[in-house]
Order: structure tokens, then sequence, then C-alpha cells
């Protein structure tokens, strides 16, 4: 299994190269940033930076969209990013959430987010495109190979990503749920005559080393995050096409204030319970983190992502690299 970290770009500047560089150093295969403009830093600048302070670790936007970053532009940042880094980014990217409403408006469509995909790989990769009926190439870059990680629960999501993505982001710890969203991503895969263990699978959810209980306080506010997408999603599609552990902790959520997004101690957590905390996050001491991750990794998860906002960043960079990714770095996902 490989392991990376992501940041909420809230902290310093120093605090976040202090960060990337302690993470590369315990052993984390990638280095991921949230990208919403209004509410935190410019991601891109901060990877630009994190390209610099490191030599080995992969880099990237967990998650962009192509509404908030029109992706032409996109594709060009991340083709110099990847000349500045000798080829080590990796594009997240999903239909849009606080970038996105924090603006006012809403996510965008599949199609635009499957069409962007495409563009923004074809000209990383030094490929001709069509683009709003326009021909286009980077004439400067082709060197590197863009990896391309979709973030999606829906049915839309996981089959698009099936046909054309390299990964899926599934914001969630849970066995089950894993293994029943890798199942759906990898029958698309097939269907489209791609080897289905071509398409890795991402578990990305929030971590806390140490007392379950004070796990649970710091870690709260991530099942909170995902009910967004879940809103989203029961708004869509009937409700027997979900999975109930997915969508049934929803029903007591009254709203959802984007000014206290991926933060501990969050109101917007209040409806959420200990059970769900615990299925959706990874929590208590580090034995049971390589339990669960054990379970993940046969759920079909070839990278754990840790959202690391806890309020002990660097705290929980040492607990993992010391006593958990040693634990795990030869245990392989199951397709």
């Amino acid at each position: 299994m490989q392991f990376g970290f992501t940041l909420k770009p809230d902290h310093t500047l120093d605090q976040t190269l202090a960060l990337t560089r302690q993470a590369e150093a315990a052993g984390f295969d990638y280095g991921w940033l949230f990208d919403s403009h209004v509410l935190w830093r410019e991601p891109y600048v901060l990877l630009t930076l994190m390209a610099g302070a490191t030599t080995r670790m992969r880099l990237g936007t967990c998650v962009t969209n192509p509404a908030t970053r029109e992706p032409t532009v996109t594709a060009s940042a991340l083709a110099v990013l990847d000349e500045l880094s000798g080829g080590r980014m990796d594009l997240g990217i999903g239909r849009g959430d606080s970038a996105r409403r924090v603006l006012g408006k809403p996510p965008t469509t599949m199609a635009t987010l499957e069409d962007a995909i495409r563009v923004i790989k074809d000209l990383v990769e030094g490929r001709t495109t069509v683009y709003e009926g326009t021909e286009l190439r980077l004439p400067w870059t082709g060197t590197w190979t863009l990896p391309i990680w979709v973030a999606g629960y829906g049915p839309m999501a996981l089959a698009m990503t099936g046909r054309v993505a390299d990964g899926i982001i599934l914001q969630l710890a849970d066995p089950d749920l894993i293994r029943w969203f890798a199942g759906q991503v990898r029958d698309s895969a097939r269907a489209a005559g791609r080897d289905p263990a071509s398409v890795r699978v991402q578990a990305a959810a929030a971590a806390y080393v140490g007392p379950r209980d004070v796990g649970r306080e710091r870690t709260r506010w991530f099942p909170a995050l995902v009910s967004n997408h879940v809103v989203d999603l029961v708004n869509k599609y009937p409700r027997d096409q979900l999975p109930a552990n997915l969508t049934g902790y929803i029903r007591d959520r009254s709203g959802y204030d984007y000014l206290h997004h991926a933060e501990v101690g969050s109101s917007n957590a209040a409806f959420v319970d200990d059970d769900v905390t615990d299925r959706f996050c990874v929590l208590g001491p580090a034995d049971e983190h390589v339990e669960k991750l054990r379970e993940l990794a046969a759920a079909g998860v070839d990278q754990f992502n840790v959202y690391l906002m806890n309020g002990d960043e660097a705290d929980q960079l040492e607990h993992y690299g010391r006593d958990v990714i040693p634990a795990m770095r030869h245990v392989a996902g199951s397709a």
C-alpha cells in the first residue's frame, strides 16, 4: 500500500514546507492539497514550493475542478510543474464542492468533468486536442505522463472513472463501502476494454493515532464534509441505488457552513455520531490503524491518503512514519 497526506492550505508557507519535508522523510509517497481558492491559500503556488522542497514524493490537488479552474490553464500549470519537479505531478479532480459553493455556484456536470479530463491529459502529455471547437496543443511539453484521479461516489462518476481515469478518490475509510464503490469502477473499466487492476483506488480519510475518544473529536468534521456529497447523491439518485450505510447518517443534518469546512470542532459535525466517525475515519492506537488499513487493502485500496487536519499534524506524520507505513509497505490492494 502507498501513502499520501492532504493539507488544507491554511498553514503558513514555512509550516506547509516543514510538514511536506517531514512527510517525505517519513515514507509518504504523495502530497496533496485541497483546492478552494477563496477559503484557503492558492494551491498551485504551494505545489511549486513543495516540488522544490522534495525529491521523490508525487504531488497534486485533492481535488480541483474544471469550473473554477479552466482546463487549459490547469494543463499549462501542471505541465510546468512537471518540468520543475521531474514529472512528479498527479491531478485529483471532481465536480467541485467548496470552491464552487462559496461562490454561490453549484458543482459542474459530469459531462464537463469528463471533457476536462480528456483535454488536460492530452495537453500535458503533448497531444493535440479539441476544446470547445478549437484545436489546441502545448508545443513545449509532452515528456511526462499525467495520472488523473477522479473524486466521486455516484454511479455516473464511478462509471466515468473506470472508462477514462487512472484512479478513483473515495473520501471515506469504510471497507464495505470501499469494496462496493471499487467494484463498480472496475466493472466499468472491464466493460471499456481496460484492465480493471490498472485503475487505482485511493481511500482519502481523516486519521488520528492516539486515544479513540480524542481522535473522534479531532476527526468528526470529516463525515460532515462527506455529507455534502451524500446530499448531492440522494437528491439525484433513488435511495435504493445507494448503500444505506452511506446515506443513513445525514437524516439529522440541518445544513453546512463552508467557512468552517474541514475544521476541528466545527459545528457542522454536530449531527455526526461516534459510529459514523469510527467507520469513516481511521482511529485508535497505531496497531488498530494497521488492522483497519489491512481491511482496506483487502477491499481494494492501493493508496491511503491521510487528511491531515487534526491539530497534531507533525505528531501524526511521525506516528505514521514510525509505526504504520513500515507495517503496510508490502501489503497490496486486492483488485
